[in-house]
């Protein structure tokens, strides 16, 4: 892709977030139920413009309050599972200060958390469950940061508490939904451990080189397998364990 094709769709990008920004923070001011939809158009119009096709596979949640329990490869998770239902995130607390990522994180709603405090998950998990109460879908990348893309790493538990304190705050009824994510194709031909750097964002990279990469990586295509979702029955970890051999099987079913 050319630096003055780039260029152009970056610019186009730019005109639509001038449009939908302002419309989102009013939505979040008012109340609107348009602040659902928002974000999802503009997760959609960045995938369309640098070409980047999601395949959707099994049933997105419902009304029912959903955790969803998913795997996490790169920034461009966000963007991918975004465009496909209104939701939110689970983010860690750095993001909130960063230059225009942590202004789209907060108008998405995200939930932040600081790892580094020892109340942080307590406190996360009921803001977390007030949400769910409400019939909120929320997204946990439970492995805790990303991975290569080549291995998943083992699902953390300790925010998935906020289901049980969803259920002792009200809730008839929390599901938890595993979501695997897979990345397939790159200018149409199967993605091998080459091209991981193009599209896995972990480690000690640099986001803008690797921003420059990612450019150079399209067009993508992406599997996203929505799990059959999981009643919580108390058990945190257990509920944990069985999500993530639900996204482990999506990813090796090809």
């Amino acid at each position: 892709m050319t630096r003055i094709l780039v260029g152009l769709r970056l610019l186009a990008l730019g005109l639509c977030g001038l449009f939908l920004v302002p419309l989102q923070m009013l939505a979040l001011r008012f109340g609107w139920d348009i602040l659902h939809r928002t974000p999802m158009w503009f997760h959609r119009i960045l995938l369309r413009l640098f070409n980047v096709r999601v395949i959707e596979r099994g049933t997105p949640p419902g009304n029912a309050a959903t955790l969803v329990v998913a795997n996490h490869v790169s920034w461009l998770d966000i963007p991918v599972i975004g465009s496909l239902h209104p939701l939110s995130f689970i983010a860690k607390s750095e993001i909130e200060g960063w230059p225009v990522v942590g202004l789209f994180a907060r108008l998405q709603r995200s939930v932040f958390i600081d790892r580094q405090r020892r109340k942080a998950t307590a406190e996360v998990n009921d803001a977390l469950a007030h949400r769910l109460v409400k019939g909120e879908v929320i997204v946990l990348f439970a492995e805790g940061t990303t991975s290569d893309g080549n291995r998943l790493l083992p699902f953390r538990s300790s925010l998935v508490g906020a289901a049980q304190t969803a259920l002792t705050n009200g809730s008839e009824r929390v599901l938890l939904q595993p979501l695997a994510i897979r990345y397939t194709r790159r200018h149409g031909l199967p993605v091998t451990r080459r091209d991981r750097p193009f599209i896995a964002w972990y480690g000690d990279m640099e986001l803008a080189p690797h921003l420059k990469m990612f450019v150079q990586a399209t067009p993508l295509d992406v599997v996203v397998t929505w799990g059959e979702p999981i009643p919580f029955n108390g058990s945190r970890k257990g509920a944990t364990v069985q999500a993530e051999a639900e996204v482990r099987r999506a990813l090796t079913a090809g």
